[in-house]
């Protein structure tokens, strides 16, 4: 069975860190681009973030997350990331990822229509 888990989410204050992770299980990452999208407030339409290519990695970031979010990934864990910085109030979501198989050297897109398997999505709160 294909399982995406997100986990790495909690509360934090304005201006602080956090590190999510997406992990796969039933398969493997390396065929795939993976995508980070948010949800706030719940029943809005998803959002992309940040999204990379299989193989090479090619990233792509949200105009409103370049420079504050990092995304990778380690194959040989079957994992993806999401290193959020200097997060705000507005960062306060419901996040997700989201896997699917791509062509080789395909771009990846922030659009959650393209997007196949997901996971079960992480809260992420920035507050005072």
């Amino acid at each position: 069975q294909l399982q995406l888990v997100e986990s790495g989410g909690g509360l934090v204050q304005p201006g602080g860190s956090l590190r999510l992770s997406c992990a796969a299980s039933g398969f493997t990452l390396d065929g795939y681009a993976i995508g980070w999208f948010r949800q706030a407030p719940p029943g809005k339409e998803r959002a992309g973030v940040s999204c990379i290519t299989r193989d090479v990695g090619i990233t792509t970031y949200a105009e409103s997350v370049k420079g504050r979010f990092t995304i990778s990934r380690d194959n040989a864990k079957n994992t993806v990331y999401l290193q959020m910085n200097s997060l705000k109030p507005e960062d306060t979501a419901i996040y997700y990822c989201a896997a699917v198989r791509s062509q080789l050297f395909s771009l990846c897109v922030l659009d959650p229509l393209e997007y196949k398997y997901w996971g079960q999505g992480t809260q992420v709160t920035v507050s005072s």
